[in-house]
């Protein structure tokens, strides 16, 4: 297949290629050859991005991806609701108000939903405040106003201080999918760096000091509750394993062990 993801943002290179009809032949026949199925396209960018060109290129993309998802007969896209770090919340959450809607609206002319991570991406924000405005409930219902779904993931939850079993249930009608990924917690390296992590990161601004995130089965969450309280309230979305490991991650073993790991853990648990 043909090169399909993230665009290049800086210079404002064109916003991705689209999908061809090529590119969709090639996609059904293979996952007709392995069996796969897409629960979900991701394009995971700051649709509040300060810079007014590189936004706009992000919504385009954004739309290419619901686009195909609409031709594959995916139904759900995912994304981050994003932040402009020069502003407030407030005022961001009013600035979302007024250009996200008119994305919400594309997909579901297309028969797509928007399904938007609670993932609080502090790298993104210069002093490590939460770069992406879904990281908690009262957020989820001001974007669930707006149209949007939540890609459900316990990990972030966990780290800032939410209980993620007592989110399921009120908001299950708006879960579509959940990325099943665990997060290890260093409780005395807190103690040092505080709540918001390290501050001098070395150049990387995803180095957090106290947490890291692990595979489902050896971190913090409670994996056998979460999903035995999804299989009594009825859940039907797709329970995806996101693989940020640093631990079984770096080389394709590695890599697959670790999947090994949280088939291990999850399956005893999901499967009849």
């Amino acid at each position: 297949m043909a090169e399909y993801g993230w665009p290049r943002l800086r210079g404002l290179a064109p916003a991705g290629r689209r999908f061809t009809d090529a590119d969709e032949q090639h996609t059904r026949e293979l996952l007709d050859r392995t069996g796969l199925t897409i629960s979900s396209l991701a394009y995971y960018e700051n649709n509040l991005h300060p810079d007014p060109a590189t936004r706009e290129s992000i919504r385009t993309h954004l739309k290419h991806a619901i686009d195909t998802a609409a031709r594959l007969g995916v139904d759900s896209v995912g994304t981050f609701v994003g932040r402009d770090p020069r502003l407030s919340v407030l005022e961001n959450l009013r600035e979302g108000e007024k250009v996200l809607p008119e994305l919400v609206e594309y997909a579901g002319e297309r028969g797509v939903k928007i399904v938007i991570e609670n993932c609080v991406m502090e790298g993104w924000h210069p002093d490590g405040y939460p770069g992406n405005l879904a990281y908690s409930p009262e957020l989820w219902e001001w974007m669930f106003g707006l149209g949007f779904y939540l890609n459900w993931d316990p990990s972030h939850l966990t780290w800032i201080g939410i209980d993620p079993l007592e989110t399921i249930e009120p908001y299950l009608d708006r879960i579509v999918h959940t990325q099943a990924k665990d997060v290890e917690l260093f409780p005395g390296k807190r103690n040092r760096y505080g709540f918001f992590g390290i501050v001098d990161k070395g150049g990387d601004p995803w180095a957090t000091g106290w947490w890291r995130y692990r595979v489902p089965g050896l971190g913090e969450v409670d994996w056998r509750h979460v999903i035995d309280r999804f299989h009594d309230l009825g859940y039907t979305g797709t329970v995806s394993v996101e693989h940020e490991d640093p631990v079984w991650g770096g080389t394709p073993e590695k890599v697959k062990q670790g999947l090994r790991i949280a088939h291990r853990t999850l399956s005893p648990l999901v499967e009849p």
